[in-house]
């Protein structure tokens, strides 16, 4: 059940088994069905989430209904809604599998509460946000200016993963596009 999680954390921290077993002793397994909300727009967000099968989105819905996909999170990732996860207020965004999923979630409280006791945990988290921050930042700048294709050939480039497992309705989201033209544009490439 936490093999996955215990190789994400061993390749990211010289941690030793009694250690490596006590921050996993935290987590606990869920299993989700597909299109499950984890957080609702206006909830406060209380989990921290690693993925051992499945996908994650975090998203938010505009004053016409139309989705906004700011971030994908898949096997072997760590995904929440990290400003209400922070701060505590409530989210603005949700939080969904996108198929049927098995995850390994933690408390705000417990993981707060490792990030103080043990470094190598402390260390983790750090480099999760950053890699988040470096991949939100390269998706910002690199689609400041880009016209559809731009976009598509930006997403095949730098996250292929996209196009070969989550819908195109979902991927036109995250790109900013209609389904309509990803497909367009797919047949072109």
């Amino acid at each position: 059940m936490y093999s996955i999680l215990e190789k994400f954390i061993k390749s990211r921290a010289n941690i030793d088994d009694e250690k490596l077993q006590e921050i996993c002793s935290y987590f606990k397994l869920i299993t989700t069905k597909r299109n499950e909300i984890l957080l609702d727009y206006d909830q406060i967000c209380g989990q921290y989430y690693f993925i051992n099968k499945g996908c994650i989105r975090l998203f938010t819905i505009d004053e016409n209904g139309n989705e906004n996909i700011r971030y994908f999170a898949f096997k072997g990732n760590f995904a929440t809604a990290l400003p209400s996860f922070i701060d505590q207020k409530p989210a603005e965004e949700f939080l969904q599998t996108i198929e049927k999923s098995e995850l390994l979630y933690i408390s705000r409280t417990d993981f707060y509460y490792l990030t103080s006791t043990i470094p190598q945990f402390a260390k983790i988290y750090t480099e999760i946000l950053e890699l988040g921050f470096i991949s939100a930042q390269k998706r910002i700048y690199g689609f400041q200016g880009f016209d559809a294709l731009a976009k598509v050939k930006w997403i095949i480039k730098h996250q292929p993963h996209l196009l070969l497992n989550v819908s195109n309705k979902m991927v036109a989201a995250y790109l900013g596009i209609s389904p309509s033209t990803l497909s367009r544009l797919k047949l072109k490439l």
